[in-house]
């Protein structure tokens, strides 16, 4: 299997400025993503960023970098940059690894490669994770998703989902014994000549709403594959509180 990971690093962050600069055990954030993303077995992986700072990071410590645009408005966008810049295949397998994840396993990435190479009609996929507690379901910024049986996904919310109606209309600090609850794990694999179709679409009413452009690729109806992740996903970095919990957490490995 043939995939290229592409990381986007945008510099500046709302809630965490200097975000892929930000130290851990010596090291930038971006650095540890990327030496996740080289354990996965990926044949290539490019980090894409607007800053000529994270470019100068990131050569220092070897990658390979496409400085990028700084008008987009998404990762998905820059990535697309990206693909047009570096004339990847349409049929190349692409890995968006956000930048800020310095704990996800590479088996992960291999994982959502994997699942798109095998369903060659899908042109997305990503992973999801079960939901345990009632505080996960009902947190806005956790992104929850139902499938089908086919494990395509139905969609996306912030909201609750799915809504148990005869339980929740009891109590709903108890969440109902059903095998249903999923969390979005924000890790993508596509086709590049999809992402490329993707970003030739505007934005929809839903995705607006939810700020999730996940969606967008349903409004269109296309499919998306949602796997159950082999193992768990980490825990991104969004937050200085997120920034401190990785900090604690045991350093990364370097093998």
């Amino acid at each position: 299997m043939s995939f290229v990971v592409i990381i986007p690093a945008r510099l500046h962050s709302t809630r965490l400025p200097r975000k892929p600069l930000q130290l851990i055990h010596g090291q930038p954030m971006i650095y540890w993503t990327w030496r996740q993303a080289q354990k996965s077995g990926a044949q290539r992986i490019i980090i894409a960023t607007e800053s000529t700072e994270v470019a100068a990071v990131c050569r220092e410590f070897g990658a390979e970098v496409c400085l990028t645009s700084e008008q987009h408005q998404s990762g998905t966008e820059r990535i697309a940059e990206v693909i047009a810049l570096s004339l990847l295949a349409p049929e190349q397998i692409i890995v968006n690894l956000q930048g800020d994840e310095p704990l996800l396993p590479p088996q992960l990435i291999h994982q959502v490669a994997q699942g798109l190479e095998i369903h060659p009609d899908v042109p997305m996929a990503t992973l999801c994770e079960p939901i345990t507690d009632c505080a996960t379901l009902f947190d806005p910024n956790a992104v929850k998703v139902s499938r089908n049986a086919e494990q395509m996904a139905l969609t996306f919310s912030r909201a609750p989902l799915p809504w148990a109606r005869d339980e929740f209309a009891e109590r709903r600090d108890l969440l109902p014994k059903a095998d249903l609850f999923r969390r979005h794990i924000g890790l993508y694999a596509y086709r590049a000549g999809f992402v490329t179709r993707y970003v030739a679409w505007p934005p929809c009413a839903l995705e607006q709403l939810e700020k999730l452009e996940q969606l967008r690729v349903l409004w269109h109806g296309e499919k998306i594959l949602v796997l159950d992740a082999l193992m768990e996903a980490g825990g991104g970095v969004d937050t200085l509180e997120d920034l401190e919990r990785v900090r604690l957490a045991q350093k990364p490995s370097e093998g």
